[in-house]
């Protein structure tokens, strides 16, 4: 069973979830903080020395064949030589419904190239796209992973059938 809080809950030491108005002890909320799952990975991944202002180093990056050229392209202009973490470009399950193949094969082998040029790891068409893959093969306990995605899930079809408005 699933209930929903309006506030937040403590975990006892038995493991009893006491929720927030109801809690008796004293609690300092910013020391509760800190012995949160979230805490522990935020402050194993700042590099800030400040967690009022986190400087988040990720475990590794990923694009789908949507997004990457563009990111690529504007990493390259910047004046990147080497990916500088583990970067998979993948694909994206909307660009691999085509009735043959795929809508997207020049950006395959762009992808492709940029992996063997700047270090990434290419997943081809058909194999694996971007939330499969990263789930299987870069998740981990403790683990943070940045993503970009495609803004299609944003849009709806408007009365028309043409693209909407956002939701």
């Amino acid at each position: 069973m699933i209930k929903l809080y309006d506030k937040g809950i403590y975990l006892s030491g038995n493991n009893e979830i006491i929720a927030e108005e109801q809690y008796c002890g004293n609690v300092q909320k910013e020391e509760a903080k800190k012995g949160t799952i979230a805490w522990s990975i935020l402050a194993s991944h700042n590099t800030s020395g400040n967690m009022d202002k986190l400087k988040i180093k990720f475990d590794s990056l990923t694009s789908h064949d949507i997004t990457y050229v563009g990111i690529i392209q504007t990493a390259k202009a910047s004046g990147m030589a080497r990916f500088p973490l583990p970067y998979v470009l993948t694909n994206c399950h909307n660009s691999l419904c085509a009735v043959g193949g795929t809508i997207n094969g020049d950006d395959h082998l762009f992808g492709l190239s940029a992996a063997q040029r700047y270090g990434g790891i290419y997943v081809p068409p058909h194999i694996a796209v971007i939330h499969q893959y990263m789930r299987e093969m870069m998740a981990g306990g403790g683990k943070m992973i940045l993503g970009s995605d495609s803004p299609h899930a944003l849009w709806r079809a408007g009365d028309d059938g043409r693209r909407g408005g956002r939701r």
